[in-house]
């Protein structure tokens, strides 16, 4: 036997449990749209303040020979422990693109150390190569120059990766009909330290770290509506922020960090100092933990600064889109 009525309640009930859900201010619908097509990850927030940190008065030769996951945990899972690491293991790949972008390229040179015996096995070939087809004795040095050494190498790695550390939901139902939404939080923590190549001294640390947000939003609908009629649907959604892309944060803000410690120690130095004394000023603010707006000013007016409100608007930005 079948039931039109039924039928028909319950399509009208999915879609205002649809429409109960919230929406983007847009107006854009909350249904999430898919492509086959490959494309290019937006800039994160802190790429963009990496890209936009003015020049350096002369660039800073800089190595990576790797930067890997310390914390040694797998991925959780709901029937055991499985071999997929916790946090991706291409932190060193995000590292030196986040050097590159450092000042539009302007602030280092990345030489590459994390697969070196690639790169002198190639060498070797060309050498060789040269040795039996031209006849030298000698490399060229115009053909195969020297390799480019660095003054500086940056070590760490990924130090935390902490689950669940905020959770929680609310719920609540009214006649068989509800509406629930659940929350979870990871932190994601990457340490790096700048060392000196000529003395091994450690110059700089910087820690920074990432939240990871994860999101569901849900409705459903369980009622007689007729005798022997039973409505029941349900809708809902979730939204996971990816862990690459929050270590891909922690990284970017870890450099960005780097740079403005080592200009604050003296190590390196703006081309323009004068111009950079607000952002000095605003990173000293948020590395001492002053997030107050007064603070903030009087930070900035101690540094004898440009205006202080275009300073506070850089911090409460970054802090919001942290």
């Amino acid at each position: 036997m079948r039931y039109p009525l039924s039928t028909g309640l319950v399509s009208l009930a999915a879609l205002s449990l649809a429409g109960c859900m919230s929406a983007p201010q847009d107006g854009r619908s909350t249904i999430p749209t898919t492509t086959s097509l490959a494309y290019f990850p937006k800039k994160t927030q802190t790429q963009n303040l990496l890209m936009q940190l003015p020049p350096p008065q002369r660039q800073v030769a800089i190595a990576v020979y790797g930067f890997t996951d310390q914390t040694g945990q797998f991925k959780p899972s709901d029937v055991g422990q499985t071999l997929s690491r916790a946090v991706t293991q291409g932190a060193g790949s995000m590292l030196v693109k986040a050097l590159q972008d450092a000042g539009n390229r302007s602030w280092f040179t990345v030489v590459e150390r994390e697969r070196l015996d690639n790169l002198l096995r190639e060498r070797q070939i060309i050498g060789e190569m040269r040795k039996r087809y031209l006849g030298e004795q000698e490399v060229d040095p115009n053909a195969l120059p020297a390799l480019l050494f660095a003054g500086v190498l940056l070590e760490g790695g990924i130090v935390g990766y902490d689950t669940n550390t905020v959770t929680g939901g609310a719920g609540a139902a009214f006649l068989g009909i509800g509406a629930r939404t659940e929350y979870r939080q990871d932190t994601v923590t990457v340490y790096l330290r700048a060392v000196s190549v000529r003395t091994g001294e450690v110059l700089a640390n910087i820690t920074a770290s990432k939240t990871i947000a994860s999101q569901a939003i849900g409705a459903n609908a369980f009622k007689f509506v007729a005798f022997r009629e039973l409505l029941e649907a349900e809708a809902g959604i979730t939204s996971n922020e990816p862990d690459q892309v929050a270590l891909q944060q922690a990284i970017e803000k870890a450099v960005y960090g780097l740079v403005l410690e080592g200009v604050d120690l003296d190590l390196w130095r703006f081309n323009d100092m004068a111009a950079a004394q607000p952002l000095l000023a605003a990173y000293r603010a948020e590395r001492d933990g002053i997030y107050d707006a007064s603070d903030i000013q009087k930070a900035v007016k101690r540094a004898g600064s440009l205006t202080a409100p275009t300073v506070i608007d850089k911090d409460k930005d970054e802090r919001e889109g942290s």
